[in-house]
This record gives C-alpha cells, structure tokens and sequence, in this order.
C-alpha cells in the first residue's frame, strides 16, 4: 500500500469528538476549511490561537503561492476572493554575480505558466488571505478560539486538549501548526534535526517608478540570494539574504543609507525606488522533526520543518502537509476509522517525510553552491545553469517541480475536492 492509498477499514470506529487545531495561520486555517468541507458539519474543528484577536490582520510580508497551493485556495472557495489582488509570476530570471560587478548576466529563465493560463505562481499578501481564512472559517461553522493550547494528554481512544483560557475539550486528533517554535512538538517530545544558517532574510517591501510586468528576479550574490517578487501595483515584495552580523547591521541603518544599500542590490532598472515598510531580518535555519506523528497528534508546517526560503517553498511545503493530512483524515473517517488512530496519522508522516527531507536537502545544497565567494564553484553553477536553460524538457520539469505537481499529489492540489 502506498502513502496515498486509502486505509482499509480497521477496528476502531469514528468518534464524534472532533479535531482540534493548534494554529491559526495559513496552515491551522485552511486545514480546518479542508476538513469542514470533506467531512460537513457533524465533526466539530476547533482553530485555536492568540492570532485570531487581531482583525483585521496586521501582517505586513507577502508569500509566493504556487499553483498547486492556488489549486488547494481555489477548492476550498478562497481563491476568488483574493485574486484580484493577487500577482501572476509570468517569468522568472536568475543571475549570478558579485556586488561590485557592473553587469549581471542572466544564466536561467522560466516561463511562467504550468498550464496554459495557468501561472506556476502568484504572489499574495498574507494579511488579505489570512483575513479570508478567518471570514471563510467562520461562515463554515470552525470553532474560532483566540488562545493557546497550553497542554494535551492522550489515551487510546481520546486526547484531551487544554486551553490558555482555563477550558478544557476531547478531541480525537490534535493538529500542531503553531509554527517553528512549536510548544506542542516540544511538549510530545518529538525531537528535530537541522542546523542554523550564519544567515538573516531581510524581509521589506518597495515601490518603484516602472511597471515588473510579472517578472520575479533571484540575484545570487556572495552572502546569498536577492529576491524580487512582484506585488500588484508598481511594488515589489524583498528577501534579502545576508550574513547575520550584516542582516543585523543592515536593518539598523539610517533609512537613508538603508535605500543607498538596498539601490546597490536592486539597481535602477525599474526607476526609482521607494521602501515602503520597517524592514525586518530573521534568521535562517532548517530542521525537520524526526516524527511528524504522534500519539493523537499530527505536526503541519513550520512546526514539522523548516527550510531555507532560497526556493520560495517553505508556505508551500506546510499546505502540501494540509492538503496530505486532509486527505488521509478524511478518507479515514468516511470508512468509519477514528481519524487520530495511529495507522491514519502512519499514513500522513509516510506520505510527506520523503518530500519534506527531499526539499530541505534541495534547499541546503543550492544555497551551499551559490552562498559562497568560491571562483570555481560560480564557474560551476553558471555553466549548469547555462545548460538548463538550454534544455526545454528539463526546464518545463523543473517548473513542475517548483508549481508543487510533481510526484505524488494529494487531490486537493490537483484541483480536485475530497
């Protein structure tokens, strides 16, 4: 049996308890909105995090959606409401370089579609899609709890959940998606692997006087990548990673030298530039937990792994866990299996260990290979660069790759409903 088979019907029967979710992020939410949909309203789901009392949301970042995840928003009825303020990447363009170089050769270029019409990615501001999580969330009849899950105990045929606010419930499942500092996986014992990066992502968003025309743009320069994501409208959301001690020093200019700085990364092809928000550094790091299950427990997201953002797929990674465990809870509960029973929660960790330890190494090897000031291995990288984009065939599977369609698929990323 493969990770995305169902489970045959075993013993133990569906119990009406419900599933509680510790988390209300992207992740938390729309696992919820996953499985109000795939299992109606009879189970009750319980979303709970101290996030949910700040409405409207205040976050100020911005996240590249691949198509696959597009897919998960647009089953799951958020995608239409928030398309319009959403940024198809229609090509993507990566040089390599270093700062004081006067030209910035262009190795690698990507269309931008996956299918026609069909962009591999869109950049969308977190605030807005949080904020119709939480709207759809609500309407779906999702237990919105705007406080913590302090501790958790679990039984054979139950786990009882508590809450900051001194409450207490039976659940069938608890849904750890409260991020990369996870109390919940600490509190399981669940331990994890990786290692800190000597490295910041400085994070700010600009305008500036010409129009990207949907080109996303990855400079790779000595200290590490140099993102440009287009936003809708003549702005533009950056990640900028630098050395720590750099990052640190960087976010701490005069804002007038912070511009000097980042005009000497951006450069004037799009006209002037404006900084638009504080510009915030946090560090880079990766891990992956050694369990993603259990007792009655299910890791998602930054609370099962983390990795470097040189690929844009951390977000992507955590709805590819939504759309897996969905899956696999849903399939379960329709056979009449309890959903927090160990060989449902088997099924999600097999289904997305590979794909998660797999990116990760991905991710730590490219940002080895061009986070460094080696003359030869930038020879290197240029020369395999140059040769992909000379390979249609191998481009238009890297494009796959990156959209999220690639390998096994959960039906909620092919666009289809559980």
């Amino acid at each position: 049996m493969t990770a995305s088979e169902p489970i045959p019907p075993g013993k133990t029967k569906a119990i009406p308890r419900g599933i509680v979710i510790a988390g209300g992020a992207f992740a938390g939410l729309g696992l919820a909105l996953a499985l109000r949909q795939g299992l109606g309203s009879e189970l009750p789901i319980t979303v709970a995090d101290p996030a949910l009392a700040v409405r409207p949301s205040r976050d100020p970042r911005a996240s590249a959606i691949v198509a696959a995840c597009r897919r998960l928003f647009e089953i799951l009825g958020v995608w239409g409401e928030v398309a319009d303020g959403a940024q198809p990447i229609v090509d993507m363009v990566v040089t390599d370089s270093r700062l004081e170089d006067a030209m910035r050769p262009v190795f690698l270029t990507f269309g931008g579609d996956v299918e026609p019409g069909e962009p591999f990615a869109h950049m969308v501001e977190n605030r807005r899609l949080i904020d119709v999580l939480v709207a759809r969330a609500e309407a779906a009849g999702v237990a919105l709890k705007a406080t913590t899950v302090t501790d958790f105990a679990a039984r054979p045929e139950a786990i009882t959940v508590s809450l900051g606010d001194g409450s207490t419930m039976e659940a069938s499942l608890l849904v750890a998606a409260d991020g990369a500092r996870s109390r919940l996986r600490e509190r399981a014992g669940i331990a994890t692997h990786g290692w800190d990066y000597d490295q910041s992502g400085i994070v700010v968003t600009v305008a500036h006087e010409r129009d990207h025309e949907g080109r996303a743009e990855e400079h790779f320069l000595p200290p590490g990548p140099f993102a440009i994501l287009p936003l809708k409208g003549r702005r533009s959301s950056l990640v900028w990673t630098e050395s720590r001690v750099d990052a640190a020093r960087l976010v701490a200019l005069p804002a007038e030298d912070f511009h000097r700085e980042l005009e000497q990364r951006f450069g004037l092809k799009l006209g002037e530039i404006t900084v638009l928000d504080e510009p915030r550094a946090f560090p880079l790091g990766y891990f992956v937990a050694r369990e993603f299950v259990g007792p009655r427990l299910a890791l998602v997201g930054d609370a099962a792994h983390q990795i470097h953002p040189i690929a844009g797929q951390g977000l992507n990674l955590g709805l590819k866990d939504v759309a897996a465990l969905a899956e696999c809870i849903v399939d379960a509960a329709r056979l009449g299996i309890d959903p927090g029973q160990a060989d449902v929660l088997d099924r999600y960790q097999r289904w997305r260990r590979f794909d998660t330890v797999a990116m990760g190494i991905a991710t730590n090897s490219l940002n080895a290979l061009f986070s460094n000031r080696s003359t030869l291995l930038r020879g290197v990288r240029d020369l395999g660069l140059g040769l992909v984009d000379r390979l249609p065939p191998l481009k238009s599977a890297f494009v796959r790759q990156a959209a999220g369609l690639a390998g096994e698929v959960p039906r909620l990323l092919r666009g289809e409903a559980l």
